[in-house]
């Protein structure tokens, strides 16, 4: 016999709430997704979606609860930061559950206010850690490493333009990697 406890009914019913959630807002964006389009992905009553979560907001929220794991990068030497933290971003944004997430972020930043803010901060607060842990000569460099963030992010996995998903990751990595160093080693200088 298991000595695991079972999930509680409860558990199971927000898993599938979440999950739903997370693909319906990565397909749909904001604006373009329901709680009766959630409940009905997940085989619930619309009532429980409400229950547990609130409001589409509430929902959104939890969902959108980003963890960008820049920890690790705190430990890479401040002159192969550039490629590492590219190399980083992209490995979130492929992955099968956390790039969902992100996508969907990204796409209800763009049309809904409160879902920028949300982003916006914790964008703003992880790696306003990741550049205090390297010291606060990289912090200047921020604002511009996020543009190069960002822009590679619409292009690639939100527009998915053509020529740019085309890229092998590596060349990326390497191109992009080399632009978000020397914002590091511009300012630092």
């Amino acid at each position: 016999m298991s000595d695991l406890p079972r999930p509680r009914k409860s558990d199971v019913a927000r898993d599938r709430i979440l999950a739903a959630a997370r693909r319906i807002f990565s397909e749909e964006g904001y604006e373009g997704t329901t709680i009766r389009a959630i409940a009905a992905t997940a085989s619930i009553n619309p009532a429980m979606v409400m229950r547990y979560y609130g409001s589409k907001e509430g929902l959104f929220a939890a969902v959108a609860n980003l963890d960008f794991r820049v920890a690790p990068l705190a430990g890479v030497p401040v002159a192969e930061l550039g490629e590492a933290l590219v190399r980083h971003v992209m490995a979130l944004w492929e992955n099968p559950r956390d790039g969902v997430v992100l996508a969907a972020m990204m796409r209800a930043s763009i049309s809904n206010e409160s879902a920028r803010e949300r982003i916006v901060a914790q964008f703003s607060e992880q790696i306003a850690g990741l550049f205090s842990a390297i010291g606060p000569t990289a912090a200047p460099a921020a604002p511009f490493i996020a543009t190069q963030i960002l822009g590679l992010a619409m292009a690639r996995y939100i527009w998915r333009i053509p020529a740019i998903v085309a890229l092998p990751k590596d060349l990326v990595v390497t191109r992009i990697g080399k632009t978000v160093q020397r914002y590091l080693t511009d300012i630092s200088a």
